[in-house]
């Protein structure tokens, strides 16, 4: 099964739930990547010695990477970083993240301000832009594992909305 994605509902329950409209309006891998959405479908499994997810990183320059476990066993201050990642925000540089285990959600902005959900699941690497504004969250298994990528070293640092004035958010816009 390949990348699932829709325009989301504006209900305020659980951002948890999927979140789907009524009737569901999907959202195509060619509508993500005119918003700068990368996607790659990988073995997790062999994410150690896998050729596929080697040459990416040579081709993209991802020389750093990282993992983190997302569940209230194994990340501290959970309730606080979740909240976190739910705030709409950009970043300076590309976010790559790729998910080795359980599942989750991106939301991305789509050029009309709709918000698009990216549904995660294992084996998903998927790039965001710098600049475009997104969130995430689990959803309700309430677990994920990724591995974070970054050209160089890693920057941590979210700018959340509004952000309107950095040169980066300026040149993803006009780049739609």
């Amino acid at each position: 099964m390949g990348l699932e994605a829709w325009f989301m509902d504006s209900s305020d329950e659980d951002q948890r739930k999927p979140h789907k409209l009524n009737p569901d309006q999907p959202v195509s891998l060619e509508q993500l990547q005119k918003l700068g959405v990368f996607y790659w479908k990988l073995n997790a499994d062999i994410y150690e010695t896998d050729p596929e997810l080697e040459n990416i990183r040579k081709d993209q320059g991802y020389s750093y990477m990282d993992i983190i476990s997302i569940h209230k066993d194994k990340l501290p201050n959970y309730e606080e970083k979740l909240k976190m990642f739910f705030e709409e925000h950009l970043h300076l540089d590309d976010e790559i993240r790729y998910i080795l285990d359980g599942q989750a959600y991106f939301d991305v902005r789509d050029k009309e301000e709709r918000w698009i959900r990216i549904a995660m699941r294992k084996g998903d690497l998927i790039t965001l832009p710098a600049g475009i504004y997104h969130r995430f969250t689990l959803d309700e298994t309430n677990y994920t594992k990724a591995m974070r990528l970054f050209v160089g070293e890693p920057v941590w640092k979210a700018y959340n909305r509004p952000a309107d004035d950095f040169d980066i958010r300026k040149k993803y816009v006009s780049s739609l």
